[in-house]
C-alpha cells in the first residue's frame, strides 16, 4: 500500500510557483510584509503588486498566509 502526502491547499499551494517565478524564498516575502507595517490586506497586496511586480493571485496568497500567521 502506497503512502501519499496530502495535497497542499490554500495559500501555501501557491508557494512553489511564487518561489520559482520571483526567485525568492517565502521567508523573504514574509519579511517584506512584516517590514511594511500594520497595513490592511489589500494595501499589502497592492504593495507586492506595485513594488515587486507580483501577480494578484500570488500577492493575495502571501498576504493571506502572513495575516493568518500574525494575528
Amino acid at each position: 500500500m502506497a503512502t501519499t502526502t496530502p495535497k497542499v491547499q490554500g495559500p501555501a499551494s501557491y508557494f512553489p510557483s511564487i518561489e520559482k517565478t520571483y526567485g525568492q524564498p517565502i521567508d523573504h516575502w514574509m519579511s517584506v510584509l512584516a517590514a511594511a507595517g500594520p497595513l490592511k490586506h489589500m494595501e499589502l497586496v497592492s504593495l507586492l503588486k506595485t513594488e515587486h511586480a507580483m501577480g494578484h493571485g500570488h500577492a493575495n496568497a502571501l498576504v493571506a498566509w502572513h495575516m493568518a500567521k500574525n494575528r
